[in-house]
């Protein structure tokens, strides 16, 4: 019946919704500084309400759209550079997108002005879809206000099955690491975990924890947190042997932290594995340049980036509908380290 029919929202809609004025509600849209923070949440909010996408100019070609997909970083630049993790999954993503004769578009935020442009870029009809990398959880954008289709590398923070992403099975290879260093006869085993508020942080802990509890070995004095860097990973040993000068074992949520571990322990006159043994995650580069060669969970970091580069374009040629949920299995490396 034609009173069932649903008219998209108008930008109008959203201004009403949000109790402001069209103009105030475009200058969000466009990223605009001139707009209190509690404005700009109301608006975003009557976006995500109303499911208002925003109308772009037309294009020369518009069945190819602009042939371009953002990959964005959330982290400073020093880290997006210095970390393993993020060049070989953007030279991943960047093989398969070039080859299906795409355009990539690097985009880095960090501080609230770096989100402000990057979503005002997103909203702006320069890209097809973007790929975000390292969200945490208090997300500092509204994903589904952007106005192209959004995939994550690792699940979305809190559960929001609306979102696409495609992650590796964290959980299980923090576990298998963590029974591997069981069964080679180590009960007090000690975890740097990555950051609380993200989720392949969260993941590796979730496994650690499992294991350890299955081992009836349950400690919270072994569990401390880093930010997946190598400072932070050796500040929490030295928490670490403060606490429990006895462990025999750590398990960090990344070979960095790992390799920040190793290092540690040399200055501090352990040896590694005879007196603490050290298994990282990642499997990176740098995992057989450490001294000893580092025992490590892999994850797929480039068959992850090439799959998430054709899960976001399957993504936008269904119009963003449909989110996919792609977990890829991870394998536990054994060199010298435990």
């Amino acid at each position: 019946m034609p009173g069932d029919i649903k008219l998209r929202p108008k930008l109008a809609d959203v201004a009403r919704q949000a109790g402001v004025s069209p103009a105030t509600a475009s200058r969000v849209l466009t990223g605009s500084a001139r707009v209190r923070p509690e404005t700009r949440q109301q608006v975003e909010a009557a976006i995500a309400h109303l499911g208002y996408v925003r109308n772009r100019a037309p294009r020369a070609s518009a069945s190819r759209g602009t042939g371009s997909i953002a990959f964005m970083v959330c982290e400073d630049n020093a880290r997006v550079f210095s970390e393993p993790f993020f060049p070989l999954m953007l030279r991943s993503v960047s093989r398969e997108l070039s080859a299906r004769g795409i355009q990539l578009v690097l985009l880095t935020a960090h501080s609230p002005r770096d989100y402000q442009i990057a979503s005002r870029y997103l909203r702006s009809g320069h890209v097809d879809g973007a790929l975000l990398v390292s969200m945490h959880g208090k997300r500092p954008l509204d994903l589904r206000s952007l106005g192209v289709p959004v995939l994550l590398a690792g699940r979305s923070f809190g559960n929001d099955e609306g979102i696409s992403y495609v992650d590796a099975d964290n959980a299980g290879g923090a576990k298998m690491a963590v029974e591997y260093l069981l069964k080679t006869g180590r009960n007090m085993i000690a975890t740097i975990a990555g950051p609380p508020d993200m989720a392949p942080g969260a993941d590796r802990l979730a496994g650690y924890r499992a294991a350890m509890n299955e081992a009836g070995l349950t400690d919270p004095g072994l569990i401390v947190f880093g930010d997946f860097g190598r400072v932070s990973a050796e500040h929490g040993l030295y928490r670490l042997l403060d606490r429990r000068p006895g462990i025999d074992a750590v398990f960090a949520a990344s070979d960095l932290m790992a390799a920040g571990v190793c290092g540690a322990l040399r200055r501090i006159g352990r040896r590694v594995p005879d007196d603490i043994a050290v298994i990282g995650f990642d499997d990176s580069p740098l995992a057989q340049h450490t001294d000893p060669k580092l025992t490590t969970v892999r994850q797929p970091v480039e068959a992850m980036g090439a799959r998430m580069a054709a899960e976001l374009l399957a993504l936008i040629a269904r119009g963003g509908q449909q989110p996919a949920h792609i977990i890829l299995d991870t394998e536990l490396v054994i060199r010298d380290s435990a």
